[in-house]
């Protein structure tokens, strides 16, 4: 979701097994913080009843071989990066109008001067059930919402050091990709990673169901979006490392919160894939497209749900499943990590 459009809205053959090229039961060791995964060739996309239709055609492909951040961006990776080059987030920047309104439906009226500050979007419960496809009724734009302060001024990360950064958008998360000497992962890399060698899982965790698997992941149990049971013990991020790894011994690669990957948004993006026969590394489209909201900057696809991820409403903690998300958008449940060529 692009939280500027949320502004202006004011307040808001199938032929290939999973294969790869070493075939090892024993989970891959951390490097540095990062995990080598294996090249190979996977069917790519929708391997479920609930996959949605910007999940099909599969396809073909194949990856070459990775590293990859075992866990996702912690506010203290972060904060080391803000230090070393006093990088400034899209969330504690200026609004610029006369930028925004370029982005946004004609005769879209300017909001007034007292919105059009740094901040960015929190998840507001609401009091009981609400139209799900109505995403507005459980956002807030809050001032001063930033990496620093996770639910708006008043909040702070001092005791979630280890918990994964948010309100970071695209920008943000390929500024400190490069700064670190890394890059964001493609979505294939991404699917690749999450599905841990094994073709047939339809979670990061295997195929045990989301209702028997709250000691998996970090994601909502009971009615989105207004009541949580917990039972994962969460309401909202968790520390890394909370719950078990994936079979590459990569962390939260299912829920805590949404992940950037480099490739821009296209509905029809597998069906050019597709058309390709086996591709090798795609990179994903040069445009972008969501037709739901065809204004704006490029959408950037966002993988792996988050905290708030429920079947009712988007089962992103799917590995197949896929987001997107305007570039200059942050929330209190969007984050990263990064990957690096072998």
């Amino acid at each position: 979701m692009n939280f500027r459009f949320g502004i202006s809205v004011l307040a808001l053959l199938v032929f290939y097994s999973c294969s790869n090229e070493k075939n090892s039961s024993e989970p891959l060791k951390s490097v540095n913080g990062m995990v080598k995964v294996p090249g190979g060739t996977f069917t790519m996309g929708g391997r479920s009843e609930d996959a949605y239709n910007d999940e099909f055609p599969r396809h073909a492909v194949q990856v070459t071989g990775f590293w990859m951040d075992q866990t996702e961006v912690t506010n203290a990776n972060f904060q080391t990066f803000v230090t070393a080059t006093e990088y400034l987030t899209v969330a504690e920047r200026a609004i610029d109008w006369e930028e925004l309104k370029t982005q946004l439906p004609p005769g879209t009226p300017k909001p007034p001067d007292s919105v059009l500050r740094p901040g960015s979007l929190i998840f507001k419960a609401t009091d009981g059930p609400v139209d799900l496809r109505n995403y507005m009724t459980w956002w807030d734009w809050k001032i001063g919402a930033d990496w620093r302060h996770p639910e708006g001024p008043g909040s702070s990360i001092e005791n979630r050091m280890d918990h994964p950064v948010v309100h970071i958008a695209w920008e943000d998360a390929e500024a400190y990709a490069k700064w670190a000497g890394k890059r964001l992962p493609t979505e294939a890399e991404w699917e690749w990673a999450s599905l841990g060698g094994n073709e047939k899982n339809k979670y990061a965790w295997g195929n045990e169901s989301v209702e028997n698997a709250y000691d998996k992941a970090n994601f909502w149990q009971g009615f989105f979006p207004y009541q949580n049971e917990l039972k994962d013990g969460f309401e909202t991020t968790s520390p890394a490392k909370t719950y078990p790894p994936n079979a590459y011994n990569l962390y939260d690669m299912a829920g805590n919160v949404w992940e950037w990957c480099a490739d821009k948004y296209h509905i029809e993006s597998y069906g050019f894939d597709d058309s390709n026969g086996l591709v090798t590394d795609p990179k994903g489209p040069e445009n972008s497209f969501d037709p739901s909201e065809p204004y704006g900057e490029d959408k950037y696809v966002v993988r792996g749900g988050s905290f708030l991820c429920n079947d009712s409403y988007c089962s992103g903690y799917r590995n197949s499943r896929r987001m997107p998300s305007g570039s200059p958008s942050g929330s209190n449940h969007k984050g990263f990590r990064c990957v690096k060529d072998l």
